[in-house]
Order: C-alpha cells, then sequence, then structure tokens
C-alpha cells in the first residue's frame, strides 16, 4: 500500500464517518475541530522537540512509587492485548479500499503540550478515539505529577502508533522481534519510550531519564489497574507497548 495515501484516506475516511480531528495547537489533542486542521503544518514551535539528551548534571531526585521491578509489572502478553485490539479496534488496513470501509472513526495524533510524536517510519499518526484519549491522559497524568512533585520540564515519547500489514512486514526486516500479527494493527495501540523523553527547558528542574522512567511506571501502573488498558516492557525496543482495553471492559475514571 502506498504510504503516501494512507493519511490522505484515513482523514478523508474519518469525514465520511463523521469524527473530526484534534484540538487546535495549544491544547491536549483530542477530536473535535474541523478536518482541515488535519492537514495543517505541525504546531508551533513549542510542539516540536528540543532534544533527546537531558542535562545530566545537578539533576534532583523525583520521588516515585515503588511497584517492583517493571519488567514483572507490565508484563501482558501479546495473546491477551490481541484479544483486546480486536475488541476496541478495526480491521487491519491492507488495501485502499479498506480505508474506506473503517468500522471505527480514527484520530490524528500529534504532539501537543503533554506529549511528544516522534518521526514515525513503520507507522502512522492515528489511533482510535479511547486510544487517542488514553494517551492524552498519560501524558496530562506525567506533566501533572511531575509538577506536583518539584517541577521538571519534560514530556513523554511516542515512538509507534498504527501499523499495517505492509508496515509490519517492513519492520520485520529490520527487527526480527516485530511479531507478525501485531496489536499496533487495530488502531489501539501505541508506544512510549522508557529510555527517552523531551527536555524542553534545561533549565528548569533538572530530572534522570531513570526517575522519569519510573515515575511513567507509576502511571501507567495506575492506568492498568483501572482497566483501562494492557502494558508490555519491550526490553530490546526500550518501550512500555500499550493496548487499550474495550470501553465496556474498563473501569470509570
Amino acid at each position: 500500500m502506498n504510504r503516501l495515501l494512507i493519511p490522505i484516506c484515513l482523514a478523508a475516511a474519518m469525514a465520511g464517518c463523521g469524527h473530526s480531528g484534534p484540538e487546535a495547537a495549544g491544547d491536549t489533542a483530542r477530536h473535535d475541530i474541523p478536518l482541515d486542521s488535519l492537514l495543517a503544518d505541525e504546531p508551533a514551535e513549542v510542539y516540536v522537540a528540543r532534544g533527546d539528551e537531558a542535562p545530566d548534571d545537578g539533576c534532583v531526585r523525583l520521588r516515585v512509587a515503588h511497584i517492583g521491578p517493571l519488567r514483572q509489572a507490565f508484563n501482558d502478553s501479546n495473546h491477551v492485548q490481541l484479544e483486546a485490539a480486536r475488541a476496541a479496534g478495526f480491521t487491519p488496513v491492507a488495501t485502499d479500499a479498506d480505508i474506506w470501509r473503517l468500522e471505527r472513526p480514527v484520530v490524528r495524533v500529534r504532539s501537543c503540550d503533554d506529549y511528544y510524536v516522534d518521526e514515525l517510519h513503520h507507522s502512522f499518526p492515528y489511533l482510535v478515539p479511547e486510544a487517542a484519549d488514553l494517551l492524552a491522559d498519560i501524558g496530562h497524568a506525567f506533566r501533572d505529577s511531575l509538577q506536583a512533585r518539584g517541577g521538571g520540564d519534560y514530556r513523554i515519547k511516542v515512538t509507534s502508533l498504527l501499523r499495517t500489514p505492509a508496515t509490519v512486514r517492513s519492520l520485520r526486516r529490520v527487527n526480527r522481534n516485530a511479531t507478525g500479527e501485531s496489536t499496533h494493527q487495530y488502531g489501539t495501540t501505541f508506544d512510549i519510550s522508557y529510555s527517552k523523553f523531551i527536555c524542553d527547558d534545561s533549565t528548569a528542574t533538572r530530572r534522570t531519564f531513570e526517575d522519569l522512567k519510573n515515575l511513567l511506571g507509576e502511571i501507567l501502573h495506575d492506568m492498568r489497574a483501572r482497566g483501562r488498558c494492557y502494558v508490555k516492557y519491550e526490553y530490546r525496543q526500550s518501550c512500555f507497548h500499550i493496548t487499550v482495553r474495550p470501553a465496556a471492559k474498563s473501569k470509570s475514571v
């Protein structure tokens, strides 16, 4: 499938099903403004990455709740996540025609106050609404928690979103650990790096990436306990692999 065609077709499919795009720059990315904003240029300068490298001197330690080893705390299997993805998402987009027959509306995900979307090589910036809301809530909770515990100007970094069978095959050529039936194909799943964070202001309170990783783990542990998602700690890819759970099975926030 033509990679350049997918974003245009997905946007058109969104218009066809009556679902609008994310909010204007400056607000948490959601989905209630006109379609033309979906095709606009990247938002204002504040939303671009100013660099992954955080200052490594003068860091202030961050108080984080202990949840145990992250690899053990987040070990939801691909089988469990696939079951949730099939229930909450749409049929994988295998051909151009499939885009026009999406069973679910989709949301374009772009960098905002609370998270940064990395340059995507094997995925596209789209999710079903519940997954987009989950990502926004994780990013917002991360920022709020950081400020409540003494400050620091950091955002989480999203490294993968919607994939197609074609991009999965392409990814498997460079990453043999990538699974053939990926939950990313259902629009329900995204990856957040735990080894890289966006430092927007190096003059603000400095934090170590290890502390930021554990803070993110604390937030995901809470979201998972509420029944909102499944999480897998991916050692080789240095990310949290997160799949939204079907709304009918989620507890109220």
